[in-house]
């Protein structure tokens, strides 16, 4: 049995959560995209006001993964929601109920914080994730298409 413990990243964290990152990222095919640094995770995650907030799962004292949320909002609940960006496990650790345990204690948290949402997005193609998060009674919200606005054309359409 793995003896995981889930804790609040701190600053010296930093250089692994970048690790994370970038391990997600080559999973989803998109490691072109990422461009933090550890200044910029360090500031966006740490410094004063900052509006994201990670936690480390460890496996005996060994770092395995990682996730990254933020609290969202609901103007139909009236409260807040929270909003998991990133959870990710590495290859080797897999299987041994850290992405469980990591999204029971967010969903706790939730609980907790008077959350009435827990929320996150999973890329379409990426069925062992799907198949995890419906294991566990999340349920796809196909009525919603996410847009985005990026790079130059959010600067773009944001000078008018």
């Amino acid at each position: 049995m793995p003896d995981l413990r889930i804790r609040a990243a701190q600053r010296a964290d930093v250089p692994l959560i970048l690790r994370f990152v970038r391990e997600l990222a080559i999973y989803e095919k998109a490691l072109d995209e990422v461009v933090a640094s550890e200044a910029t995770v360090e500031q966006s995650l740490f410094d004063e006001g900052a509006r994201a907030f990670a936690f480390i799962c460890e496996d005996a004292g060994e770092p395995i993964g990682f996730a990254v949320c933020f609290y969202s909002y609901s103007t139909w609940l009236a409260r807040n929601g929270l909003y998991l960006e990133d959870l990710y496990v590495t290859p080797e650790a897999r299987g041994r109920g850290a992405g469980k345990a990591l999204l029971q204690y967010l969903a706790r948290l939730a609980v907790e914080e008077g959350c009435g949402r827990f929320e996150w997005s999973v890329l379409d193609w990426n069925t062992p994730a799907i198949d995890f998060y419906e294991s566990v009674g999340a349920r796809p919200q196909s009525e919603w298409t996410t847009y985005r606005l990026a790079g130059d054309a959010l600067s773009r359409f944001a000078k008018g």
